[in-house]
Order: C-alpha cells, then structure tokens, then sequence
C-alpha cells in the first residue's frame, strides 16, 4: 500500500484549480521504488518475469529477448505497439489527476517501475503538465493505451500538451509495470462523484424550492415519519429538507401530495448511499497497487489479476441506477408546476396574452434528456469480452460504466434546471409563498441569475445558467453524503 491515503478532494482541487500537488516523491517513496525495480530484474535473471523476460497476452510463454541486436528496447517496443491513440482526448483536470494517482500507487513500491520513470513523472505531476491522452482501448483491465501514450510522453517520443518535464530513461523493466493500472479510469470517476455529490446538494435545494412554490405539506419530510425505520441516509434527506422549510407556516395545498413532493427522502436516500459507496471503491482502487506482476515484501513478484476493477464498475452501474429516479422526481415536480391544478397558477406558469406558452418547452426539454438518461442505467459490468486468443475471456469495463456516469452528469443538471427556472417563476408570480425560511437563500441564488422576464421567450440562457447553479451545488459548502 502507498505510504498515505491520498484525498480525493485535495486530487480534484488540484487537478482542476493548481495549487499544491497531492502527492510527490520522498526519500523514503524513492527508496522503495529503486528495491522493488531491482527485485523485479532479479527475478527476470533467474526466472520468466511476466512482460519483463515474455511477452504480454497470449505471447505470455514468448521469451523475449530484453536487448535485441536493433538497439530497441523491449519497454519501447511494449509502449509503442500499445499507444494506438484514437478518438477524444482527456481533458486537463482529468488527465492531470490521473499522472498524480499513478504516481502516488507507484510510491508504495511494489511495482518495479524505476526511479527515473517515476522521478519524470513526479515531475510533472509537480509541474501540473498535461499529455495528450486518447480515451478510446481501455475495458476495465488497466488502461493500457493512454498510460502508453503517458511512458511514451516521459521518455520523449509524444508531446505534452502544456509543461512538461525531464526525459525519463528508457528502463527496459518499466513498460508493463507502468502500464498496469486504471488511472485514467480512476481520475474520471472520481470527478463523476464530485460533480454528482454537488447535484445531491442541488436536488435537494430545488426540491425545497418546489415545495415551497407548490404548498406542499412537510409532514413527509418529519423526523417521526423516519425515527423507526434504521436508514441514516433517509433521515438526512428528510432532516435537511425540514431544515431548508422550517418554520413551514404555511397552510398545506392538499392532504396528500404527489409521490414527486412526497417520496423524496426514500428515493434520495439511494442516491446518497451510491455516492458513499463510489467514493470507497474509488478510493480502493486509487490506493491498491494492482501492477501485474506485483513486487512483494520479499521481492518476489506475483502474477495476479487486481488490474480488473470489477467492484468499480459495478459500482458506478449501481451509481448510474441511484441518480435516475431523482431526476425522476424533478421531471413530476416540473409537471406539476406548470399544472393548475396543483399549482394554483396559470397553466404553464404563462403570463402573456391567452394561449401564451410560458415554460411549456420546459418539460420537453427535461423529458429528453430524462429519456436519454434512462438508456444509461442499463449495466455496463453484465458485458463480455475475449480478448488476447481468448486467454483474457473476461473483463469489467469500468472505463464504459465511468464513460456512461460521465454522461448522467452531464443530463441530471439539465432535468434539476428546468425544474429550478419553473419553481422560481412561480413564486415570483406569488412571492407571499415564500416563507421566512432557509429556503428563501436558495430562491435568491436562483432568482439572481434567472431573468424575470415572463414573456414567452427562448429559455437558453436561462437553462444555461441555472445548470451552472446546479452543478456548483448552489455554491454552498457539500453536506457530508454519509
């Protein structure tokens, strides 16, 4: 195990804003990576060594021969053949964060990259350098294109994006070992659980918010409806909800409202579970050293399979399942907004001449992007795959259930957004229901950057600017997800 845990909210500060890097080489970290390197060629002289003295795959039982008479080395050979680059690349922040979680599994040294490698890296991970990085060649098993693409940028062959850092030497052990992780798979899921943890902060804002616009009653959100049932996460959906209405001195709408206003606590309450549980599975993998072969206390190395990230991927399946019925509820709530009937306002919350559409396109846009959302909770984890003349018959495809996740990022904010710019319009269209309440913080952020014109109008800029509220998480501090 690495030395120290590493913090995944000092990782994505980092990556994303600069600052001090989250994890660096010291005398110590130095030390055991030199011992592990040279326990690694030590065992090559008297033994096979996976990818050190055989090739890789179904070429596992090909010796291969470490200094060929062309001059070129069997690690560039590796590192060559495996960066087939193709299609998007990583953003900064997430190829940024992903050179600082390789480094910081290899300080436990238990991988057998050497020091110069690793000092490169180091370097750059203290400069903030970016690569250029292709996501497309990974399934779960170690991403093997882009930390190509990464030994290759270390050593000089491909250019950095922006920085860079001193050219590592070409070590004839390091191919493998360097590429035998998950980190760009790693990087992305935990910026997935950020942006997702923020959007739990969101939901339950705007949900407060709706409430409010629609008289709801709070007698679902009471501590007694929770105390017996022994569910930490829903009792804090309903704690923090009574917190943002309370004093609620205001005569309910309706004896009972709809599920969208009333099952909030119990359909959060998977939410917040799912985001706990992701960020220990990330944290699990970010601080495992799953290098195949893996250097041992005793310097021998052992052929395993800890590169499959299978608790990972279904993982972020079961994240992907816990996100869509919030946004569910968002999409009821905004129907029921722009019904008179449950509003008591204009349908539509329309404001103009008879016929005038107010917010109609409103719950178009939300639909759509809830029906894309509901094509991503299908599991990514139930693939199959065959690869290497079938001798890699199984894999977890974590790197497609983070990419699917990346996706449920980017359509949440959108369902939350248009139910934001309705609750909004309709206490502005009777400010009298806005109660003396916390929740009133919540209606000022909103209302500060959504226009109050109710004419019918393009939304665009609107809906832009409330997905950046809901998004920043209302720019309030996260509450604990536990």
């Amino acid at each position: 195990m690495p030395s120290a845990a590493l913090s995944l909210d000092h990782l994505i500060t980092w990556a994303m804003k600069g600052g001090p890097a989250p994890v660096g080489l010291t005398d110590a970290s130095v030390e055991r990576i030199m011992l592990a390197s040279e326990h690694l060629r030590l065992a090559g002289r008297s033994g096979a060594v996976y990818g050190l003295t055989t090739g890789v795959g179904a070429l596992r039982t090909v010796p291969t021969d470490i200094t060929p008479s062309d001059g070129t080395s069997h690690a560039l050979r590796l590192w060559r053949s495996h960066a087939t680059g193709f299609g998007q690349t990583y953003d900064d922040a997430t190829a940024r964060a992903a050179m600082a979680i390789r480094l910081h599994q290899i300080t436990s040294g238990r991988s057998g990259v050497s020091a110069g490698l690793a000092s490169s890296l180091g370097a750059a991970v203290a400069e903030g350098a970016v690569p250029d990085l292709h996501r497309f060649g990974s399934i779960g098993t170690g991403d093997l294109v882009p930390l190509a693409e990464l030994g290759l940028t270390l050593v000089g062959e491909r250019a950095w994006r922006s920085g860079g850092a001193p050219l590592a030497p070409v070590d004839d052990g390091d191919a493998l070992p360097f590429m035998s992780s998950n980190a760009l798979t790693l990087a992305t899921a935990a910026l997935v659980h950020r942006r997702l943890a923020r959007l739990s902060d969101a939901a339950e804002k705007v949900t407060a918010l709706s409430a409010v616009a629609l008289q709801a009653s709070v007698q679902a959100y009471d501590p007694r409806v929770h105390a017996g049932r022994p569910d930490a996460s829903q009792q804090g959906v309903a704690r923090r909800l009574m917190a943002l209405l309370s004093p609620a001195d205001w005569v309910p709408a309706r004896v009972q409202d709809p599920f969208a206003l009333r099952t909030v606590p119990q359909v959060h309450a998977p939410f917040v579970d799912a985001l706990v549980t992701t960020e220990h599975a990330v944290l699990v993998e970010v601080d495992d050293s799953t290098e195949n072969p893996l250097v041992v206390a005793d310097g021998t190395p052992l052929h395993h399979g800890g590169f499959v990230t299978a608790r990972l991927s279904a993982t972020l399946d079961a994240l992907r399942q816990a996100t869509y019925p919030v946004i569910s509820l968002s999409a009821a709530r905004l129907s029921a907004l722009i019904n008179p009937s449950l509003s008591g306002l204009p349908a539509f919350l329309a404001s103009g001449p008879a016929g005038s559409s107010g917010v109609m396109i409103l719950e178009y846009l939300a639909q759509d992007a809830l029906a894309r959302a509901r094509i991503l909770t299908t599991p990514v984890s139930t693939g199959h795959a065959s690869v290497s003349l079938g001798l890699e018959e199984h894999a977890s495809f974590s790197t497609q259930a983070v990419w699917a996740s990346e996706q449920m990022v980017e359509l949440a904010p959108v369902v939350l957004g248009c139910e934001l710019i309705a609750a909004v319009r309709a206490l502005r269209m009777d400010p009298d229901r806005l109660p003396d309440s916390p929740v009133r913080a919540a209606y000022d952020v909103a209302a500060a950057v959504l226009s109050d014109d109710r004419s019918d109008r393009p939304f665009t800029e609107d809906l832009a600017a409330a997905v950046r509220l809901v998004e920043s998480g209302f720019d309030t501090p996260r509450h604990p997800v536990s």
